[in-house]
């Protein structure tokens, strides 16, 4: 069983070059995989291994980057390791937005899990999905938004549009895109936004489903794809055509093909592409028959 650990902090750094560097050893010491994002205002990160492992690289994570606690923090468990390597990636920002992000001064606005329902119920406040169009479509709460845009830097087109007397809820993953898009609007002179606390992840991990107002899965960054709530691994496959996430119901049409492509990408593939395509699943079948691991596949754990 392995540990997946998400969490995002917001502190200006500096020195980049030789965090990334330290990062990167340790997390291959520790046969830690995942994705550590860091900018001079801070960092983002999933990352996944053995429980001991993890402790002890959070503990490191802390101690180079000098700081006690996570503005955010989540953890789940995987049957198999959900990445398939170490990464540590330095970026201009945490979350594209094209905009410093300072958490001084900011307003504390995040609400629990258990408050969540009562706050996304009432018919008066915009329920808004911060993600992107294909993490809408795999599950999302009952009477959310969604503002289409597959690139988050122009998600402050959107929200310039909103009401500002609206009370507006904003939910992601983690809790991170929301905690940019929060400090924009307050700066725009919005009072009334509210996040979930700890994103859908906390949501789905601390409400039961009989409670719970959330519909479908959440889709993941990771080879997970999807999970349910209670954290455990969802139904979703990911199309190796074109990157997106496939439903039970999407596999059985007539475009779905394993390793190929689904019905979002099927009519946009050239022959020559599919054909590459099926090379690469014909060698992922034979890996599966002898017994050896293949990095493409979800079901090989």
């Amino acid at each position: 069983m392995f540990e997946v650990f998400g969490f995002y902090k917001f502190k200006k750094f500096n020195s980049l070059k030789k965090y990334k560097d330290l990062l990167q050893d340790f997390l291959i010491k520790k046969n830690i995989r995942g994705t550590i994002i860091i900018a001079n205002e801070g960092i983002n990160a999933t990352i996944s291994g053995k429980a001991n492992d993890i402790k002890l690289t959070i503990a490191q994570i802390k101690k180079i980057l000098d700081f006690k606690k996570f503005d955010s923090e989540n953890i789940s468990k995987s049957k198999f390791q959900p990445f398939h390597k170490a990464k540590v990636k330095i970026k201009k920002e945490v979350v594209p937005m094209g905009l410093s992000l300072s958490l001084i001064n900011k307003k504390d606005n995040h609400v629990d899990p258990k408050k969540w329902n009562k706050l996304i119920a009432d018919k008066e406040t915009l329920v808004l999905d911060s993600r992107k169009p294909f993490e809408y479509e795999v599950g999302t709460f009952k009477k959310s938004v969604n503002p289409d845009v597959d690139n988050f830097r122009e998600f402050p087109k959107y929200l310039n549009k909103l009401d500002k007397k609206k009370p507006i809820a904003m939910f992601c993953t983690g809790g991170i895109r929301c905690e940019k898009a929060s400090v924009f609007l307050e700066k725009k002179g919005f009072k009334n936004v509210f996040q979930l606390k700890g994103g859908i992840l906390n949501y789905l991990k601390n409400i039961k489903k009989k409670e719970s107002l959330w519909k479908g899965e959440c889709f993941v960054f990771d080879n997970r794809i999807s999970v349910k709530h209670g954290l455990v691994t969802g139904t979703y496959l990911m199309c190796s055509g074109c990157r997106k996430p496939v439903s039970p119901k999407d596999k059985k049409s007539k475009k779905y093909e394993e390793g190929v492509s689904c019905t979002n990408c099927h009519d946009s593939l050239t022959e020559i592409q599919k054909d590459r395509f099926r090379m690469r699943q014909k060698q992922i079948n034979l890996a599966k028959k002898s017994g050896s691991k293949h990095i493409f596949q979800k079901e090989f754990k």
